[in-house]
């Protein structure tokens, strides 16, 4: 299915100002949607405005769809009769009751044209499914009035309003809980949900008929709300919301002004009980937290074991012992840093130059006992996954310092680090201007520590590894091609 910008860009020639206008309201129309318990359809005119493209839908979640298909790309072509045609060109509102039917369903049919400094900038078409339509009530009625208030505001361009934007995982929807207030901040109507939400703040009596903020207040007792002072948001500045929280319960509140035709006619609040969904999110900050001081305990081991493996190199005779020992500190430091990256801001990938830049320094400080070394890093690793990292590390690690010891070997000289990804795949080349291979060197019969452990850490990764001549006939190449999927 097309998206909106897609239908938009292609079809129209709306200024970027229409747009944002346009994308300001359909990131909010579901309060319409849920209110009037229909679906709506934005249409957009044609370059040749004789033809209307469907650019953006929405379903209740208040009632029945009273649309099964997905109707974004498809186009009204000039129909006088057509109620879009029709708000388009009165800027009014066209309405229909005759209950049409849409695949066997009885549907009413509304157009709200979007007049926004003289100009209509598109259509909300309301469909609304008849068949199942809930019976009447309090709550019904309800909706149904602030519907119509707010499709006026559509019309005339005042919805959406300015102020804060929604915050869609943890705004309040309709169907949370909605309470009705009047212009001197009175409520005339709240719903279930709504009183619900406010018993377990405490509330004892009843709702309707109270002034909400004074209400409020007096439940949050000695506690402040979080954000700006509660009375001021309350009495309405634009779109806002506030978290309120007492020992027990958190309850997040949105402020829509209404304005009818006259001037404004108070407010819609929308309430929404947020206390698990915080509970949680502070379990998962907890969870974090506790990772990245795992990491950072597990590096402080590793450093603590290679500084005992540095000592014991220190205080042995045979050269053949203390190269081990330093192979050993240095693979060791290697998961070191990658477990000190982790710990600093855990997540599921690593920016690895980071790690990387790091690693080369530790080689030629700990490598690098002959002449002048570089180590240079031409390109990006960019971001790997956390579970690649350590294994890419110690990678890494080992070519370096091969291409340093068996390349270079006392001479001075660069090695070059030239990472890439491409395709879903990390390919780093490790490129030394020394020493050739020698002619009957095999990748399967060396008995080389370090070459054993790249091949198989590259295998455990799904990779390939290879080592080969340069190209220019001086020196070696050693790629590797890691799958990051």
């Amino acid at each position: 299915m097309l998206s909106m910008a897609e239908v938009i860009a292609e079809h129209t020639a709306l200024a970027a100002s229409d747009v944002a206008w346009l994308e300001h309201l359909v990131a909010e129309w579901h309060l319409l949607a849920d209110l009037a318990f229909s679906d709506l359809i934005l249409w957009v005119p044609d370059v040749d405005d004789n033809v209307f493209w469907a650019c953006a839908q929405v379903r209740p979640t208040t009632g029945p769809t009273a649309l099964e298909d997905d109707v974004v790309g498809e186009d009204i072509h000039y129909d006088p009769e057509h109620l879009v045609t029709e708000a388009y060109l009165s800027h009014e509102i066209a309405r229909t009751s005759d209950n049409q039917l849409n695949s066997g369903i009885p549907v009413d049919v509304n157009a709200i044209p979007v007049v926004v400094d003289g100009r209509v900038l598109g259509v909300v078409e309301a469909h609304t499914n008849r068949l199942g339509v809930r019976a009447p009530g309090a709550l019904e009625d309800a909706y149904l009035e602030a519907a119509d208030v707010l499709s006026g505001m559509v019309h005339r361009g005042e919805f959406p309003t300015g102020g804060d934007k929604a915050v869609p995982w943890v705004s309040p929807r309709v169907g949370d809980g909605m309470l009705r207030v009047d212009a001197a901040g009175l409520v005339t109507f709240a719903s279930p949900n709504a009183v619900s939400a406010y018993r377990r703040m405490g509330l004892h009596t009843d709702l309707e008929g109270e002034n909400l903020a004074a209400v409020t207040m007096s439940l949050l007792r000695n506690r402040a709300p979080v954000e700006m002072a509660l009375p001021t948001v309350l009495r309405g500045q634009g779109l806002r919301e506030v978290e309120l929280e007492t020992p027990d319960v958190q309850l997040r509140l949105r402020i829509i002004n209404l304005n009818d035709a006259n001037g404004p006619c108070g407010g819609l609040v929308l309430c929404r009980d947020t206390t698990e969904l915080r509970s949680r999110e502070r379990q998962l900050v907890t969870k974090d937290a506790t990772i990245r001081e795992i990491h950072h305990r597990v590096k402080n081991n590793l450093q603590t074991v290679a500084a005992l493996l540095r000592l014991q190199a220190r205080r042995i005779s045979s050269p053949e012992a203390t190269d081990a020992l330093t192979d050993a500190m240095k693979r060791v430091g290697a998961i070191a840093v990658v477990h000190e990256i982790l710990s600093q801001a855990f997540d599921t990938s690593v920016k690895f130059d980071d790690v990387a830049d790091r690693l080369l320094r530790m080689v030629v400080d700990v490598a690098a006992t002959g002449g002048p070394v570089q180590l240079r890093r031409e390109g990006t690793f960019g971001y790997v996954p956390a579970d690649v990292a350590t294994s890419l590390s110690l990678v890494l690690t080992e070519l370096c310092q091969n291409a340093i010891e068996h390349g270079l070997g006392r001479e001075r000289g660069v090695v070059w680090v030239k990472p890439r990804q491409a395709a879903g795949r990390l390919v780093v080349e490790v490129t030394n201007e020394g020493a050739p291979l020698p002619p009957d060197f095999s990748l399967s019969t060396t008995n080389s520590l370090g070459l054993s452990i790249v091949t198989t850490l590259v295998d455990d990764l799904g990779g390939e590894f290879s080592l080969s001549a340069a190209d220019t006939g001086v020196g070696t190449v050693a790629r590797i091609a890691i799958p990051l999927a």
